[in-house]
């Protein structure tokens, strides 16, 4: 009983025993020992009955799993939504037009990629984004004689920036982390991503006047070189929906407005235009099961890291690990750094979420140091958004099953794509945090 109460109640004890949780987390998670849905609700309820807290468990996790519920329930429409304007055919015109467009100009076929990763990466996923983005022009770079690292690195920088939206993971995962509104973390990042989106846009003018340069401009008939994609997509066309094209793009410009100017709360917005994308498109009710259940385990994965986050941070805050943990950081950093832990989170975020997933990244590091920060006076919402600006770097981690897919469908070594794209990916980081500085996104 004597060690239960030093570790209940002993400050420096819950700081070691919070450090140590983390540490046994993240190897965990990195050595792939545990799964990160387990490993967010088996270490945090091992740790705390360590620590003497099995009496308080109860309450401490179900505080942790209101405070995420928005957040789960927003990520779930989300996929869902995005699952049916991708089953309905939204971006079949687009991939059609981009084609039709670029002929046989290196330079615009870059663009296109550019763009075309973009748009597709609005649904949160890389790997749709690169089977869309792959499938579609993989067939005119090796027409044209085009260098497959380009179409390897802009689709991925293109989907490194784009993933910083609210339902992409990265930026939910903060929000929960911190227990934060999605819309106070996402909203001051809009400029910061359009920046990120200048940036990937001026690289594929780079590379593509490169191509241009070296292979010039060739008069090609296109229709022969039909996508994967467009294929598969002429199979499935029992789902396709080409008369309802302008009602699905106008349902969803109408949905990013109203994310942007925060009209109503994002679980309220998604829920909605998830409502009215699956009645209009899918009224049967046999199709829409067919519909929904494509969709459901990547739905169901999703939702089940949320909630099973809300009991790790229910139990780190619950516990007081997460403010005993801070207080140790703040006894080491001298204390002229304090002002700049927004701008050592952002900059320090480009290695850590390289090596570790996101996950153990936001979930495990990133309370730390926002309780640090907040010793300092810097508002936890800073540092939830300067997590997020390492996106460009994470994207293109070992550790992320859709960068293989990507370079197993481009056909590129996998080292030499980490080679081609990392000066460029860094660029679009530094590009972010500048803008994030000059806009307050994140404060000095």
């Amino acid at each position: 009983m004597h060690f239960v109460s030093v570790f209940k109640w002993g400050d420096m004890m819950i700081s070691l025993l919070g450090f140590t949780m983390m540490a046994c987390f993240i190897f965990l998670i990195v050595t792939r020992k545990m799964s990160a849905l387990l490993a967010l609700i088996v270490v945090p309820l091992v740790f705390a009955l360590i620590g003497g807290f099995a009496k308080e468990l109860g309450p401490m996790i179900l505080e942790g799993l209101s405070s995420v519920a928005p957040t789960g329930i927003m990520l779930m429409f989300a996929v869902l939504y995005f699952g049916i304007m991708i089953e309905a055919g939204l971006f079949d015109p687009l991939i059609s037009k981009i084609l039709s467009i670029v002929k046989g100009d290196p330079l615009k076929v870059v663009f296109g990629t550019a763009i075309l990763a973009g748009l597709v990466a609005l649904d949160g996923d890389g790997t749709t984004t690169y089977i869309i983005t792959v499938s579609a022009l993989l067939p005119l770079y090796q027409r044209l004689g085009m260098n497959p690292l380009i179409l390897t690195c802009v689709s991925m920088m293109s989907f490194g920036v784009m993933n910083m939206l609210p339902w992409g993971g990265p930026t939910a995962r903060a929000a929960s982390a911190l227990k934060l509104d999605v819309n106070d973390v996402f909203l001051p990042l809009v400029p910061v991503m359009l920046g990120g989106i200048v940036w990937v846009l001026f690289t594929a003018y780079i590379l593509g006047k490169k191509e241009r340069k070296r292979l010039g401009v060739m008069n090609i008939d296109l229709s022969r070189d039909l996508s994967q994609h467009q294929q598969a997509a002429a199979l499935e066309s029992n789902l396709r929906r080409p008369h309802l094209t302008w009602f699905n793009a106008l349902l969803t410009i109408a949905l990013i407005v109203a994310l942007v100017l925060g009209i109503l709360p994002l679980p309220v917005l998604f829920v909605i235009a998830f409502s009215l994308a699956l009645l209009i498109n899918y009224p049967n009710l046999d199709i829409q099961k067919k519909v929904l259940g494509a969709h459901a385990d990547s739905v169901v994965i999703v939702v089940a890291l949320i909630f099973a986050s809300g009991v790790f941070t229910g139990i780190l805050s619950g516990t007081h690990m997460v403010d005993e943990m801070a207080n140790s950081l703040i006894a080491i950093i001298p204390e002229e750094l304090g002002g700049y832990f927004a701008l050592i989170t952002a900059i320090t975020s480009l290695p850590l979420t390289y090596v570790m997933a996101n996950d153990p990244y936001y979930f495990g590091v990133v309370p730390i140091i926002a309780q640090t920060a907040e010793a300092y006076g810097i508002d936890s919402v800073e540092i939830a958004r300067a997590s997020i600006l390492g996106q460009p770097i994470h994207a293109m981690s070992p550790l992320i099953a859709s960068t293989h897919l990507l370079v197993g469908m481009a056909k590129v070594d996998f080292g030499d794509h980490q080679k081609f794209i990392i000066k460029w990916a860094l660029g679009t980081c530094t590009v972010m945090i500048i803008v994030a500085l000059l806009t307050g996104a994140i404060s000095l």
